[in-house]
């Protein structure tokens, strides 16, 4: 963890404030366009948030809050509680929405999903690369960093409010691609399924801030080896291997607790995860908070 002090909170929409946070012993973490921290609350959450300033700033990072209306206690508190010069604990960044190198970028954002590409239009720009935005909400008021963007990027921005305008033709969009643009999507469950129906799944990138509902088959319980500990657990059919291996005293830190943020990931020595996570686990990797064992028993580095 980093240690950060809160040196402002600005409203940059409707019911979203940015938070720029400045180290608070010397030059904060490195980043790359697409990386989250882990923001550790006075109110013991902890909650994930993409960071949207400046890579290039090392004495600060800058993440966007909404004010959800089904709050589960970050957000609230963020808006109605948190002040400038209180003292926050950060992750290190995590990425799992990197930006691969193109000639040519398409970025769609929807909502607060803005704070995810933001960065990754900027690192294109500055690459000499041709990038288009395609940015919507529900109307200009609501959408953070619209003036900032149009001011900065003028036509290579199209910002659609969905009151006023119709929603963006994504199918001639694709239908537009070049043959090597990359598309980038993050935003609302809606816009990301309709992208991927419409762009190569080979050139798609998105990020989601909730899992995506799937089915899988019962739980079964399995045993984990803990290789490091020297330690077996036994992870029963109504527990997580997350919540199993805290209450044996091996806690893994975690964040959403939901698959899709990697903060619990673990490396297996042996034996067949099942993975039900939305970030999709590199060979060897697992997420402790949603995924199981397809084996009976599994050997973790922990």
């Amino acid at each position: 963890m980093q240690l950060t002090l809160l040196d402002r909170i600005d409203r940059v929409a409707e019911d979203v404030v940015a938070l720029t946070l400045r180290g608070a012993t010397g030059p904060l973490a490195p980043w790359e366009p697409g990386a989250h921290i882990d923001l550790a609350l006075p109110n013991w959450l902890t909650r994930q948030y993409s960071l949207c300033g400046d890579p290039a700033d090392r004495g600060h990072y800058r993440v966007a809050v909404r004010h959800e209306r089904l709050s589960r206690g970050g957000s609230d508190y963020i808006h109605r509680y948190l002040r400038p010069g209180r003292t926050l604990e950060v992750s290190l960044p995590r990425n799992n929405f990197p930006l691969v190198p193109a000639p040519d970028y398409l970025f769609l954002a929807g909502g607060i999903g803005i704070t995810a590409i933001l960065p990754m239009l900027r690192a294109a720009v500055d690459e000499g690369a041709s990038g288009a935005m395609v940015y919507t909400g529900r109307t200009y008021a609501t959408m953070p960093f619209a003036g900032d963007l149009r001011d900065a990027y003028g036509e290579r921005v199209t910002i659609v409010a969905t009151e006023r305008d119709r929603r963006p033709d994504l199918a001639a969009l694709g239908a537009g691609l070049g043959p090597e643009t990359v598309v980038y999507c993050c935003g609302p469950a809606s816009l990301l399924t309709a992208s991927e129906a419409v762009f190569p799944a080979e050139r798609l990138h998105t990020e989601r801030f909730r899992p995506t509902p799937r089915t899988f088959a019962p739980n079964t319980a399995f045993d984990v080896v803990c290789a490091r500990s020297e330690r077996t657990v036994r992870i029963p059919a109504d527990e997580s291997l997350l919540a199993a291996l805290t209450h044996a005293g091996l806690p893994v830190p975690a964040g959403c607790r939901e698959g899709v943020c990697g903060s619990c990931e673990l490396t297996v020595l042996e034996g067949e995860p099942e993975h039900r996570d939305d970030i999709g686990a590199a060979p060897g990797r697992m997420y402790a908070c949603v995924s199981r064992s397809l084996s009976p028993r599994l050997v973790i580095d922990l």
